[in-house]
């Protein structure tokens, strides 16, 4: 899989919907639903946009929003992405050691505190493995649990990235952004990093802070005008209290350890974070999919690169065409923006009493009258990297002689028998 030439502006078909999804149909015709689909001069437009966002600020993909080994290879392979960002230790792990297939990732970063007792022994006793890769802590806990598992004198030494809560603290409203770290307060994480720095067995290599409420945060909800402002003034004054704070934070734990990076950021916020001087890297993933989230965001708007479809099996009534499956819900608030988007036939919506099920979709409209069974319609999942979940393989789809093809598949993270979390 080759990213690195971006698309001609003649493979630009998504920015055409009545071009671009016929034109995924009539390639994948021989191809039975359900099948998802990744448009290769799409993922190459994300993949080199993403870029040009971040400013020439390193992008470190977060594994979580692709989940397909081929498309991480190809991205890493593009100068400026560096470094994969994992979201579990055993994922981190066969992603380090590498196989027949694929070649080791020398960098990988797990996001999250790890508990898996028996990932951190394979770590702990692997030269190779610890030289790659990176734990998440946020706590003193977590440095007792690494030691109970393998004591220092016992094991390779640990590198360690230290997070920091980034979420803010707003005036009257309270807490707004994820809960993830504790420490949020400049002496929080100096405390805890002061703690990694006595203890034999880690080194202190790294601190991420992810700032959820402007990175994951669509700021203009369709239909909410209000809100979309509410939102907007939010992330303004977010951005300016984390500047100040994410600042002060670094400098002082580089007061006390040799950080390599400083990550911070996603796709939502490539244009801020990269021009805060304490971050040296970004982490960002969805954008190289652009499932239908980042559609309620101003300043960008990914390709839809991934795609699935599925067939109508039924016809229960004059304007009603019924999928098979469909309930791919994305994970988060329950709601709406959790389903997935039917684009193509325009003019189609799910029921509002069945929604998106699990073994059958019903849709009306006026489109769904003129739908025959075998039909196929095309739907974009909320994120981007849990669609990679329902899925063995994704079809790959490039331009040829000027119209779309198949040019072949390659496996998702399940298709190569892996499901981490």
């Amino acid at each position: 899989m080759d990213l690195t030439t971006p698309p001609t502006p003649a493979q630009r078909t998504w920015t055409t919907p009545d071009v671009f999804w016929p034109s995924l149909s009539a390639a994948t015709a021989r191809l039975d639903p359900a099948l998802a689909v990744l448009h290769l001069p799409a993922l190459r437009h994300n993949a080199h946009d993403m870029l040009r966002r971040a400013n020439r600020k390193p992008i470190r993909v977060a594994s979580k929003s692709v989940r397909v080994r081929s498309v991480l290879d190809a991205v890493l392979a593009l100068p400026g992405y560096a470094g994969v960002l994992a979201y579990t230790l055993p994922e981190a792990l066969w992603l380090a050691e590498g196989d027949a297939e694929h070649a080791p990732i020398e960098d990988v970063v797990v996001g999250y505190p790890t508990a898996d007792r028996a990932a951190i022994a394979r770590l702990a006793q692997s030269p190779e493995l610890a030289a790659r890769v990176t734990l998440m802590v946020d706590s003193v806990a977590h440095l007792d649990l690494i030691d109970s598992v393998v004591p220092p004198a016992e094991r390779e030494t640990i590198r360690l990235c230290l997070e920091l809560d980034s979420s803010w603290d707003a005036p009257v409203l309270g807490h707004i952004g994820v809960y993830r770290s504790p420490l949020h307060s400049v002496e929080q994480v100096r405390t805890v990093a002061e703690a990694i720095v006595r203890r034999p067995g880690f080194a202190l290599v790294g601190m991420m802070g992810y700032e959820a409420q402007i990175a994951g945060q669509g700021d203009n909800p369709a239909g909410r005008p209000a809100w979309g402002a509410t939102l907007r003034w939010m992330q303004r004054n977010s951005q300016h209290e984390l500047l100040a704070r994410r600042g002060e934070a670094v400098a002082a734990v580089r007061g006390l350890a040799e950080l390599e990076f400083v990550n911070g950021g996603g796709t939502g916020s490539l244009e801020f974070t990269s021009r805060d001087d304490a971050v040296t890297e970004i982490a960002a993933g969805s954008g190289l999919f652009g499932g239908h989230l980042f559609d309620t965001y101003t300043g960008f708007r990914p390709a839809p690169a991934a795609s699935f479809a599925l067939s109508v099996v039924r016809r229960p009534g004059p304007e009603i065409a019924t999928l098979l499956g469909g309930g791919w819900i994305a994970s988060g608030p329950p709601g709406a923006d959790r389903m997935p988007k039917v684009v193509w036939p325009t003019g189609l919506s799910m029921v509002d009493r069945e929604m998106a099920g699990e073994v059958q979709t019903p849709l009306t409209g006026a489109a769904a009258g003129v739908l025959r069974i075998g039909d196929r319609v095309w739907l974009r999942h909320t994120k981007s990297g849990e669609l990679s979940e329902h899925v063995d393989v994704f079809q790959l789809v490039d331009t040829v002689d000027g119209r779309a093809a198949v040019v072949g598949e390659t496996p998702s993270y399940r298709g190569e028998g892996k499901v981490f979390l």
